[in-house]
């Protein structure tokens, strides 16, 4: 992927310190144990949080997650499929790693402070309601920082603390703050530091751009989850052709819809279970599953554990 120079026009004072660049061969990426929530598909990965030094990245990559970043100091640029964008210090920093991106320059004062960054799979992120319209910007290919007062770095500490510590329950306790603070920045507000593509070529028109259909189709699954979804009837929502919507879900998610689907209907009745007061039958209906065989069969496959094993693991049923 070709690196974009950015011209710097801040007008911040004093003037910004040297920046450390990308050169060719330069800046090799050390592998790190707790990388493995990466996972091999690129459509959705693990949860994940990283405290590192900032690091820049000898070549684009993608990943299935909600990428969230926090400087300590100083300032980075990204290059985000292909467009340029700077990301400052204490605020947090949101957008969909399924697009290609690339730090590519980092300030004195980035280098000689800490990064950390929270990985969200895409499937939990999605499953979180009353979004809106952040949904669609960064599913649509924006980038958001969220207002200073979203979250400060001892908040953030702790959740690495508690994703380091390997309790199963400290790390949802994490899932469920962070999808707090995202549904508190829909209401109050946020940055867009870098447009939605469909935004970016200024039109707001469904033909603009692919994603745009993508965004409504998903919208579209997870509001009906618990209906049957037919691919004629999802592609019915942005008037395409069936083949034509599933190449064009495939080719944007990295996953196929069916899979898409059956993922979201997962994570919903997993939420379920830990709700603890609906029977098994129950909640495989309002998941959307067509048979409690159908639901034991690909949560097992999911998780390795039945339904009720998962729910007396956690909540001692």
């Amino acid at each position: 992927m070709e690196v974009l120079e950015r011209p710097r026009t801040t007008s911040k004072a004093p003037a910004p310190a040297p920046r450390q660049r990308v050169d060719k061969g330069y800046c090799r990426a050390t592998p790190r144990p707790d990388r493995s929530f990466y996972a091999s598909s690129r459509a959705f990965g693990r949860f994940g949080i990283r405290s590192f030094t900032p690091q820049l990245m000898p070549s684009a990559h993608v990943h299935g997650h909600i990428e969230i970043n926090w400087l300590t100091g100083g300032d980075m640029d990204y290059v985000h499929d292909t467009r340029p964008v700077t990301v400052p210090s204490n605020r947090l920093v949101a957008f969909w790693a399924g697009v290609p991106h690339q730090t590519v320059a980092l300030s004195e004062a980035a280098l000689a402070g800490r990064q950390i960054n929270v990985y969200l799979p895409l499937d939990s992120f999605l499953h979180m309601p009353q979004l809106g319209r952040l949904t669609e910007t960064m599913m649509g290919g924006g980038i958001v920082c969220l207002n200073p007062d979203a979250v400060a770095v001892d908040t953030l500490d702790r959740w690495h603390a508690d994703y380091r510590s390997g309790d199963a329950l400290r790390t949802d306790i994490v899932k469920v703050e962070i999808g707090t603070m995202f549904r508190r920045a829909a209401l109050t507000g946020y940055e867009v530091l870098l447009p939605a593509w469909i935004e970016h070529h200024g039109t707001r028109t469904r033909t603009a751009s692919p994603v745009r259909y993508v965004v409504a189709m998903v919208r579209h699954i997870v509001e009906n989850l618990s209906e049957p979804l037919t691919a004629a009837d999802v592609a019915g929502v942005v008037g395409l052709h069936p083949n034509y919507a599933l190449n064009l879900f495939t080719k944007v998610m990295h996953i196929s819809m069916q899979k898409f689907v059956t993922r979201m209907r997962l994570i919903r009745a997993r939420s379920l279970l830990f709700e603890g007061n609906l029977s098994i039958a129950n909640i495989a209906f309002q998941s959307g599953f067509t048979s409690l065989s159908q639901f034991y069969e690909h949560f097992r496959k999911a998780y390795g554990i039945t339904p009720r094993q998962m729910r007396q693991d956690v909540i001692g049923e």
